[in-house]
């Protein structure tokens, strides 16, 4: 099974408001680069599709190492999911998951592969955080009105 080094993130010019995500896949010694955006979104929302195109762009099921600083993304899929889908899409309060769209998209996403999720603080010089972090601001840049 290859192996996949995925860093992502996902960024917002006001919350809500144009958005991008951007995502670097390194394999082996190649590296693709992937971004989009959004004309009125959230900081959450780009966040949580960097993940799932990432994902999804890839052909093969992989052993993926998952690099995000977004804790709402990490512990969304390590600590939350599996309550939010026994309580059909309800959070511990009984009110509706926000993004649940995003969310189930993610969890579909992560079943071919083999993953293994990371935190990453952001913005603190870490190389592939801080690409993801650049991609994320292009993607965006397309989307912003004048």
């Amino acid at each position: 099974m290859k192996e996949v080094i995925i860093y992502t993130d996902g960024a917002c010019s006001g919350n809500p408001g144009p958005g991008g995500w951007g995502a670097l896949l390194i394999h082996g010694g190649n590296t693709s680069e992937i971004m989009e955006g959004a004309f009125e979104t959230t900081n959450n929302r780009m966040e949580l599709t960097a993940a799932i195109e990432a994902l999804n762009v890839l052909k093969q099921p992989c052993r993926v190492d998952l690099h995000t600083d977004s804790t709402y993304v990490k512990d969304g899929m390590t600590k939350w999911i599996e309550n939010w889908k026994n309580n059909g899409w309800r959070t511990a309060a009984k009110k509706p998951v926000k993004n649940a769209d995003l969310w189930l998209a993610l969890d579909e996403a992560v079943k071919r592969h083999e993953l293994t999720w990371h935190w990453v603080k952001g913005h603190n010089g870490d190389e592939g955080n801080e690409r993801a972090d650049k991609l994320a601001n292009m993607g965006m840049n397309n989307y912003k009105v004048l």
